[in-house]
């Protein structure tokens, strides 16, 4: 199973990577997620609160809060690694006042069933894949994930354009996240760095509650659907890993804009006084966002 870091700099810098249970960074995604109050699939009506829904012959935790606008798609929201629906909850809570909101635990989060071997962003996207049949209605909805969840998000729309209406892309993981990392700390670092270099590599290579082993790839083109690229503002592993942290997050950073190549109608916002958690820290600018692509999506 995945070993837990200790250190201020490797927290910094596997929570911003490859997730926060890596680092036990974040001590609110441990909490218990609230118990499903449906199962199954045979009821179709629209899901409000907690249920488990079957897909790929897995139970998935999914809620759903606020009411359907005509003509305006359902923002589905995906949280990092380490993190289910639970730490979104305030967050979607807001959302829903203006919006149809849903979220789920991702296999091995939460309280969705473990994953039943070794995953990969296709098999993540599958999951996805059923989660949208159940909560979207057959009709294209707005993604909007954060870390992990936006580095699904943004390799899976490209290749389901009909599924997908816009993205809004919260500090997601890079797509040479891994190539950065092993570019950005040597081989030859030594302490705490070095610890940091490790918990990242083992968190892509499986060791991570999800099982989800992550491979570097392409930017894709989704078509000319609004897409917002949030990146955060703070340079806490500059802070952190003083040695390597300003080239990381220099790396980070680049990795936000390649994201930009998803859409002819991509923009970039920062969220100047906000670390990785940028729907907790400036959960505005988030908000603000998603209003945005959710008004311009195609429907």
């Amino acid at each position: 199973m995945f070993r837990k870091v200790k250190t201020a700099a490797v927290a910094a810098l596997v929570c911003v990577m490859a997730g926060p249970v890596l680092a036990g960074c974040d001590e609110a995604s441990e909490s218990a997620t609230p118990a499903a109050t449906g199962t199954g699939n045979a009821d179709q009506s629209p899901i409000s609160g907690t249920a488990k829904i079957t897909v790929e012959g897995r139970s998935v935790n999914v809620s759903c809060s606020g009411t359907q606008v005509d003509g305006q798609p359902v923002v589905v929201l995906l949280a990092g690694l380490g993190d289910g629906l639970d730490k979104l909850a305030e967050f979607q809570k807001t959302l829903s006042e203006k919006h149809r909101v849903c979220s789920y635990d991702r296999l091995g989060e939460g309280a969705s069933d473990q994953a039943p071997g070794p995953q990969t962003l296709e098999s993540s996207g599958k999951v996805l894949n059923g989660v949208l049949d159940r909560v979207a209605g057959g009709r294209p909805a707005v993604l909007a994930g954060h870390s992990m969840g936006g580095l699904i998000a943004a390799r899976y729309t490209p290749a389901h354009q009909d599924r997908v209406a816009g993205l809004v892309l919260m500090d997601a993981t890079p797509s040479t996240i891994v190539a950065d990392t092993s570019a950005g700390i040597p081989e030859s670092a030594t302490g705490p760095a070095a610890e940091a270099r490790a918990g990242a590599v083992a968190g892509y290579t499986g060791q991570n509650p999800e099982q989800l082993s992550i491979q570097d790839g392409e930017v894709g083109y989704a078509g000319d659907i609004p897409v917002v690229v949030i990146r955060h503002g703070q340079p806490y592993l500059a802070q952190q890993i003083p040695q390597y942290g300003e080239a990381l997050e220099k790396a980070w950073t680049a990795g936000q804009e390649k994201w930009l190549d998803l859409s002819s109608r991509s923009e970039a916002v920062v969220a100047t006084n906000s670390d990785h958690y940028i729907y907790v820290n400036q959960p505005a600018i988030a908000v603000e966002a998603i209003q945005h692509v959710t008004a311009e999506a195609k429907n």
